[in-house]
């Protein structure tokens, strides 16, 4: 399944205004908006992906359309998924958006492949 173009495009605009070195990368069968080259959020299927501080992950998992990022088995602590449904406004996009870029500059960039 592709992944949510609508969703996408929603993410991509509030990168547009905040300013940030953004890139684009397609990933996870989705997109991933990198920060400063460090994975910041992404769209995958119909849900967005947020990288954010492991100090508050259990935290932001109570709210309400959250679940942690599950890739194979494995729970990435400091990722979460929020479906679609929880993203219903800007407002609430734009929470999520901000958690994630409030842990970006602290964030650890992935090790670059040698080619």
């Amino acid at each position: 399944m592709a992944y949510n173009e609508k969703l996408a495009d929603r993410v991509r605009a509030f990168f547009s205004l905040s300013q940030q070195d953004v890139e684009e990368k397609k990933m996870f069968s989705g997109i991933c908006f990198m920060v400063n080259d460090k994975m910041c959020a992404g769209v995958q299927k119909d849900r967005l992906m947020v990288r954010l501080n492991p100090d508050i992950f259990e935290k932001v998992l109570e709210k309400k359309g959250s679940v942690p990022m599950d890739i194979s088995g494995k729970v990435m602590k400091g990722y979460v998924f929020v479906e679609e449904t929880a993203l219903a406004t800007e407002k609430k996009l734009e929470y999520w958006l901000k958690l994630a870029l409030d842990y970006n500059p602290i964030a650890k960039a992935s090790k670059k492949k040698n080619k």
